[in-house]
């Protein structure tokens, strides 16, 4: 089959410079990424500025909530395009429209699942987040809303996922960009014209996420016509979609594990009051907005290690890991930098919140995490590497301590010794996955490497989890 070598592959990542290609994804990915987060940080900025801390309360009080779902749903998508990404590394040109065939009816049924399951029980899961009852009101209608248009997140973390696998990154951020606007002119609309409070903002919200989906959705039928699935594709394979749902669960069940992590954590942060609710949820954002290029280099670097385990270049993904390390970690120290000399203006900046308190308290939680920010960079980094290569166990027990921290941070020791504790719990998950992750992988590699030289007939096997790829020398 012919496929159009201007588009389909661009954005082949198994030749040509590691660091080079994986920056030119990046970028792209990045400024993606910021657009991305503008959505959250006009909801709270304009909030703020309009409605009040009350308003950013309501926002926040239920964050980790959206969080845990939509990363879910994103964590699924992201499983599901390491195959389809792997499969485009080898030149499988079938493989590629199976796999989207796969993703399109595993989406449809995922967005309907969550978005019914959540909403019957959206009410029952904020009292049990003991959200505050002179916010409650306010945190359901602004919940409510983004839960009923989860479908325009999935189907947009669907188009951008494939064409990211198909190593394009730019696009994503085009379609950001005008969706940004949208957004942006929406929030005022709803909020300041029609008054529609922090539902209007849902609304905003929702609206321009729907605005990206179709964006893609129209690009990709149109630029990569070739890569689409036919009707025959539809007929889905047991053994393919196993692998999907496998590497998607997987993939799911490490962000999930942590998002459920933080709904517990929420829960212990709003018993401590309004005050510091605000105080939270601005220090949020702003880590947040600072951990988008730590993020977009782990991603780009998880579709360049996917494609290169496809065409089966394992030399090529361990000589390029210590580059990637020394980019997370270099950035990790700059915004270090950033926050410990501007932190104070940036909070006042987002919030325009007149109490000292919210300062003070928002910036001590900054602090703690920033610190510890390069050490967050290596975590992501091996994360998202391991998980491209199949390794789906490691990375999951490594998302378990953080789990069991959060949950022993929200339950016991948040509403024992205070904000406190709500700043330097996740530093402290941060340093233990990735001290586990550094021995694990320090324990695995010489193995691997041993077998593939001892390895009969002139072929290595690479075992990673239960996979087997026999790559020919």
């Amino acid at each position: 089959m012919t496929v159009r070598k201007d588009h389909a592959l661009r954005g082949d990542m198994t030749v040509g410079s590691p660091l080079k290609k994986i920056l030119w994804f990046a970028v792209p990915l990045f400024i993606g990424n910021i657009f991305q987060q503008v959505y959250n940080l006009a909801d709270t900025a304009i909030a703020g500025y309009t409605l009040g801390d009350n308003a950013i309360a309501a926002i926040g009080a239920t964050s980790s909530l959206y969080s845990l779902l939509v990363d879910f749903a994103s964590g699924m998508n992201s499983g599901f395009g390491i195959v389809t990404a792997q499969s485009f590394g080898a030149k499988n040109w079938g493989k590629v429209r199976r796999s989207i065939a796969a993703m399109l009816v595993l989406n449809l049924a995922l967005a309907a699942v969550l978005t019914a399951g959540s909403l019957v029980a959206l009410r029952p899961l904020m009292a049990a987040m003991e959200v505050p009852a002179a916010i409650f009101e306010d945190a359901y209608a602004y919940i409510f809303v983004i839960f009923a248009g989860l479908l325009a997140t999935v189907c947009y973390n669907m188009f951008a996922g494939i064409l990211r696998a198909f190593g394009n990154s730019r696009t994503p951020l085009y379609v950001l960009v005008a969706a940004c606007v949208v957004n942006l002119v929406l929030d005022v609309l709803f909020m300041v014209q029609f008054q529609w409070g922090v539902a209007g903002a849902a609304a905003a919200t929702v609206i321009a996420q729907a605005f990206s989906a179709v964006l893609c959705g129209l690009y990709l039928w149109k630029v990569y016509p070739h890569l689409l699935p036919r009707r025959g594709d539809f007929r889905l394979e047991g053994p393919l979609v196993k692998e999907m749902w496998s590497t998607g669960s997987a993939m799911a069940l490490m962000l999930c594990v942590v998002d459920l992590g933080s709904v517990l954590y929420q829960k212990g942060i709003n018993g401590l009051g309004q005050q510091l609710i605000v105080a939270h949820t601005a220090a949020r954002k702003l880590i947040g907005m600072l951990m988008m290029p730590l993020g977009s280099v782990a991603t780009a670097y998880s579709t360049f290690v996917g494609q290169n385990f496809g065409a089966g270049k394992m030399e090529r993904i361990r000589s390029t890991m210590k580059k990637v390390m020394g980019l997370q970690i270099a950035w990790g120290l700059v915004s270090c930098a950033v926050i410990f000399l501007l932190g104070s203006g940036l909070v006042v900046l987002l919030t325009d919140t007149e109490d000292a308190a919210v300062v003070e308290n928002a910036v001590f939680s900054l602090r703690c995490h920033f610190a510890c920010f390069p050490v967050l960079g290596v975590l992501l980094a091996f994360r998202t590497a391991m998980q491209a290569m199949g390794q789906k166990l490691i990375p999951v027990v490594s998302s378990g301590f953080e789990l069991f921290i959060k949950v022993a941070a929200g339950l016991w020791l948040i509403p024992l010794y205070g904000y406190v504790v709500a700043c330097v719990a996740e530093p402290v998950i941060w340093i233990l996955s990735t001290a586990f992750l550094l021995i694990s992988y320090g324990i695995k590699q010489p193995l691997k490497q041993r077998e593939e030289q001892d390895a009969p007939d002139g072929r290595r096997f690479i075992r990673e989890g239960e996979a087997v790829c026999t790559i020919a020398l």
